[in-house]
């Protein structure tokens, strides 16, 4: 009998009620995705009025054209079960226990109002925050502006990427934007340091450096672990965790010794070179190996790799970038030697990016509020230009804390900021309100007084996306789904309560669609068009990189970039970065490494049906001489410890050599404790609950998490 004699005629098609899929009428829906926040511009497809896939946009110059695991998953976030599904209201019982109420949306809304003006009332509007991430969020910051507040905390910059940002402001005048600038198709050079492009798996990052990669550029990996990307790598560095810093100052120190730099470029647009040699000319390389473990000679040809193909050689910045408490200044030392290496604004390094000039939909001025983010901060950290979400926190406990009530929007705080949850225990027992809008029951909304279901992105209007990308372009995110259960869209609940609050004139549309089609019409579009393509793509209207010779004016205070900072020496701060040697674990302890996994953006997606099949649980990376000391067996369950007397969920082992001795690796994102996760509740082990010894970045507030190590306990049957 042949192979296909044993296929069920069911499976096709022949017999069945139910046509295969692909065989109905299949109708599709522009969106961009949510699944991260590279917001890729998708279709969601349905067939005979059913759910059926989630494609990319073959126009999207962004993606083109291609989603990644997670957002060809996209369907997973509509049809979980677990979704929030009315509005809860905390209640105290008889017997003192709190539990969580279905209520109307008539009675959250009022009742979150009611609340909302007691305060201003009382303190005054400013003194209600919000801690946010994501593009629905722009609901909500619109908002509270209205509304007369000016603090809002997003996660990601003091959890993430903000000492990149930071850094490169301070010595080019600008940031990175997100997604980065990086014109790694072209580039003949690329050097990851702690960048795990292809397990974060950001989709055109991901795309750019396989094109990188195709045409043999040299690809130098930085990194305790053997990445994904070392595995491709030329050449694989496995530094000593913290020690990065040493090893960029001994590569500038080769640029300048050995006269690889680019000077023309230097002397055309920079300022601070003298300082900066004899700033680094005590960093050799044989010095330097003592530190880092990378041996000179190896320190020495990859900077000449890196000058051979300069300025098309990126030193890619990362994206997570909160490691040690100095990390403002390593990514200073990034942006320091690709300007050593001409590469930015050049084709192959850093490109100049565009977004398209979209007016905003007419509305009054916001009311000016009497504070901002900056009190919670008080003097310290005097370079963060957005708020520091550990500070507003802090601010926040205490019958004298400055802020009374908070607004959580799409953030997860309990498994975001590092070691917080006593913190945060503290902070909820001092504010009057606090709200959360979510789409699922994670674990901060244990801690609200009122949850408001929104609904997923598939079943909604946002803003429209315009990121400064290599193409201007505009992308639509429209309802493909009526919204399941009682959820709303997150611009729904955000007028209504501004409605309630008496903000009316803030909010004169009747559905969120009259905002996007007004500023579409404004750039020679419209919503029904938009409708049909899912994109627009615009020219751009000025070069992508530097021409030759051509006269820069960088928005820094010299005009230049600065390689010395006077900013910095005005503060009190090194004005160049500095190396300082790192903790060490304790006896029996291992540096605990933490990072991503392809399948998952964090704990945002763990408990999707669909990615949850995919990556299930994390493990622990543990090296085979560690594995026979402490009697270990690949696949066998364990828990970790931190010297605080703090003890993780069980984590499976694998033993590998792809780590070193004296650390462990784990993905972030496991170990849910919210019980009404049922699919991820207590699998894998949270990386985030061990990290007690946070050192925090003086310079803008980051929380550097990789100081923390553990010891590992076995199970005991």
């Amino acid at each position: 009998m042949g192979a296909g004699a044993v296929v069920s005629p069911l499976l096709l098609g022949g017999c069945s009620a139910h046509p295969l899929p692909g065989e109905g009428k299949v109708s599709r829906t522009p969106t961009y995705c949510d699944m991260c926040f590279w917001k890729c511009a998708a279709f969601v497809e349905q067939e005979n009025g059913q759910a059926w896939k989630v494609t990319g946009n073959d126009t999207d110059l962004h993606s083109e054209g291609r989603l990644c695991t997670r957002g060809t998953g996209g369907l997973g976030s509509y049809e979980d079960r677990d979704r929030l599904k009315k509005p809860l209201l905390r209640v105290t019982g008889a017997d003192g226990r709190q539990t969580f109420r279905e209520v109307s949306w008539e009675e959250a809304l009022d009742f979150v109002a009611k609340r909302l003006q007691s305060i201003a009332a009382d303190y005054g509007p400013d003194r209600t925050a919000l801690l946010n991430h994501g593009s629905g969020a722009n609901h909500f910051k619109h908002l509270m502006r209205a509304y007369g507040s000016g603090s809002n905390a997003e996660p990601a910059f003091a959890q993430c990427r903000g000492p990149r940002d930071v850094g490169f402001e301070l010595t080019f005048g600008e940031g990175l934007g997100s997604p980065e600038r990086t014109d790694m198709e072209h580039s003949r050079c690329i050097v990851l340091i702690g960048s795990h492009i292809g397990e974060n798996l950001h989709n055109g990052q991901v795309q750019t450096l396989a094109a990188a990669m195709r045409r043999d550029a040299t690809l130098i990996t930085v990194d305790p672990r053997f990445s994904v990307p070392a595995g491709k790598s030329k050449y694989w560095l496995p530094i000593e965790p913290g020690t990065d810093i040493a090893l960029l100052l001994a590569w500038m120190h080769v640029l300048i010794d050995e006269n690889l730099y680019d000077k023309d470029y230097i002397e055309r647009y920079a300022t601070g070179f003298d300082q900066l040699a004899e700033h680094v000319a005590r960093y050799s390389p044989e010095w330097v190996y003592l530190e880092t473990g990378i041996e000179p000679r190896l320190i020495r040809t990859t900077a000449r790799e890196m000058a051979a193909s300069a300025p098309a050689t990126l030193v890619h910045p990362g994206r997570h970038t909160v490691w040690y408490g100095d990390d403002t200044q390593r990514s200073r030392a990034i942006a320091i030697l690709n300007a050593l290496l001409g590469s930015w604004g050049h084709k192959g390094g850093l490109y100049i990016k565009e977004s398209v000039q979209l007016p905003k939909y007419p509305l009054p001025d916001y009311p000016k509020p009497k504070t901002t983010f900056r009190t919670a901060h008080g003097d310290r950290y005097p370079f963060a230009n957005e708020g520091v979400s550990n500070a507003l926190i802090e601010a926040s406990i205490g019958p004298d804390a400055h802020y009374k009530g908070w607004l959580v929007y799409g953030t997860n705080l309990p498994m975001t900021i590092p070691g917080i949850r006593p913190q945060l225990k503290a902070a909820m027992d001092s504010l009057e309100l606090v709200v959360v809008v979510d789409t699922m029951p994670m674990e901060i909304t244990g801690y609200a007084d009122v949850v408001l279901p929104e609904c997923t992105y598939l079943e909604r209007y946002d803003d429209l996306r315009n990121a400064g990308e290599r193409h201007p372009s505009l992308a639509l995110r429209m309802p493909a789904f009526e919204p399941r259960f009682d959820s709303k869209p997150g611009w729904w609940i955000a007028k209504q309560l501004g409605q309630r609050l008496g903000l009316d004139k803030y909010f004169p549309w009747e559905d969120y669609a009259e905002v996007i089609d007004w500023q579409l019409k404004q750039v020679g579009s419209s919503l029904e068009e938009m409708k049909k393509t899912g994109i627009k793509n615009f020219p751009r209207t000025r070069p992508r990189y530097f021409s030759p010779g051509q006269a820069v004016h960088f928005y820094t205070p010299s005009g230049k970039i600065e390689l010395y900072s006077q900013q910095l020496a005005d503060k009190g701060f090194d004005p160049m970065p500095e190396y300082t040697r790192p903790e060490q674990p304790p006896e029996g302890f291992y540096r605990l490494n933490y990072g991503r996994m392809p399948a998952h953006t964090f704990g945002k997606t763990t408990n999707n049906p669909l990615l949850f099949q995919l990556a299930p649980e994390n493990t622990l990376w543990v090296n085979p001489l560690v594995a026979n000391e402490k009697g270990l067996t690949n696949g066998e369950y364990v828990r970790l410890a931190n010297p605080d007397g703090i003890v993780s969920n069980r984590i499976r082992v694998r033993v590998t050599e792809r780590i070193r001795p004296d650390s462990v690796f784990m993905a972030h994102g496991f170990g849910h404790r919210s019980r009404r996760l049922h699919l991820t509740h207590e699998v894998g082990a949270d990386d985030s609950e061990l990290m007690t010894n946070v050192k925090v970045d003086p310079l803008m507030g980051g929380t550097g998490m990789r100081g923390n190590f553990v010891t590992i306990v076995k199970e005991t049957v």
